[in-house]
Formats: C-alpha cells, sequence, structure tokens
C-alpha cells in the first residue's frame, strides 16, 4: 500500500497516549508494554520524560530497542481505524530549552517532574508500520520522517506566541508543524491540519481566529 505522508504525520502528532514496549530487563524474553503521554519533537519523533525509577526506563537504559504503537485518541472500533506501529532506537538527550517548553505545553504536570529523577528521551524511528484500515496497511521506512519539512523551534516559539496573540481566552495552543496546529480548548487536545497554499503565517493568522469563532458557534 503506497501511503500519504500527511495521515502519517497528523495521527503522530494528534494521538494524545501511546503504548510504549520495552525489552524487559526482569524478565528476558519478553516484552513490557506501558503506556506513556505523546509528544513529539520538531522532527516529528516521540519524546518520552520517564522517571529513572520507571521498569521502562531501565529497560531502555539496558537495551534501547524499542517500540511505539499509537491510535487516534477517538476511536471507538478500533480494527477499522488508522493505527500506526513505530519500530525505533531510544535515544537519552539534554533537551534544549525551546524543546522543554513545547513539552510542558502538551504535558504542564511535566514541569514538576523536572525538578524530580526524570530523564528524556527521544525515538529514532527504524520504520514505521502504517493501518489505514481493515486491509489497508505497509511499511514505511525511517526516511518517511526524516524527508518531511521541519519548523525549527525557535520559529515555532515564535509562531505559537504570535497564535495566542490571536485566540480566544479558553484556547491554548500547544504546538504546530508544517502540517497542522495542536491546541487545547476547554481541556480538550485537538488538532487541526493546515489549508495548502499558504505560508506558516498566515495559516495562524487564518485558522486560529476560525477555531476561535466555530467553538464560540457551538
Amino acid at each position: 500500500m503506497k501511503t500519504e505522508n500527511a495521515p502519517v504525520v497528523h495521527l503522530l502528532h494528534g494521538a494524545h497516549y501511546a503504548t510504549l514496549a520495552t525489552h524487559s530487563s526482569q524478565l528476558p524474553g519478553y516484552p513490557y508494554a506501558t503506556a506513556v503521554p505523546n509528544v513529539l519533537d520538531e522532527q516529528h519523533r516521540p519524546v518520552l520524560l520517564v522517571s529513572a525509577l520507571a521498569e521502562h526506563t531501565r529497560n531502555l537504559l539496558q537495551d534501547p530497542r524499542a517500540s511505539l504503537a499509537l491510535a487516534a485518541s477517538s476511536v471507538t472500533r478500533i480494527q477499522n481505524e488508522e493505527r500506526l506501529t513505530l519500530v525505533a532506537d531510544a535515544e537519552r538527550f539534554e533537551p534544549v530549552p525551546e524543546l522543554i517548553q513545547r513539552y510542558t505545553r502538551y504535558e504542564p504536570d511535566a514541569a514538576l517532574y523536572l525538578t524530580l529523577d526524570f530523564m528524556f528521551f527521544r525515538l529514532n524511528p527504524v520504520r514505521l508500520r502504517y493501518i489505514a484500515g481493515v486491509g489497508r496497511m505497509g511499511w514505511l521506512d525511517a526516511g518517511t520522517l526524516q524527508d518531511l519539512p521541519v519548523v525549527s523551534l525557535a520559529d515555532e516559539t515564535r509562531l505559537v506566541a504570535l497564535a495566542q496573540q490571536h485566540a480566544p481566552p479558553e484556547l491554548q495552543v500547544l504546538g504546530l508543524d508544517c502540517f497542522g496546529l495542536d491546541y487545547r480548548m476547554r481541556g480538550e487536545r485537538r488538532r487541526c491540519a493546515w489549508a495548502s497554499g499558504n505560508t506558516l503565517e498566515e495559516q495562524v493568522l487564518a485558522t486560529v481566529p476560525q477555531i476561535g469563532q466555530a467553538q464560540t458557534d457551538t
């Protein structure tokens, strides 16, 4: 199955949570799966903020090979809906301040975790398995993400501030990329795909007021 990039990117960014599978250090040979928040970096790679005491952290420090499964947060019949499995190598790293700001916009509680024994990992994709529905599936190489356009963290910080200036008080802009905007409205996290043919500044100025007006009308 040939897969367009946009649906994969929207699923990656739009999933609120994911299931992380690591190699168990306590039970060698068995996978260990756990639920984690889903936040991506500017290169569309999942970023994990994990405690040194967590079982999956110990596993990753011993064996960095991992897998992450995602599905749209609104799914009710999983077999009929799109989903994604990302096979990756986990890499511990020290994030720049702009990435920490991005992460804490998505996960505000992380500000507290940063004062504790938590550490950051990113998942560098090896291959991706995208399932669009029953009988519609295919593998994607790691280059699928590596070749996507990137909004630098500095540009994203500027554009998020611009978007927030034009947003109603109840709308919090979380992050954006070349494909869409993530926001939280009345406590609910959502994603809006960009229209085609505009610069990111134009997308922000056109889209954010529309989102606010649509929510006011409902």
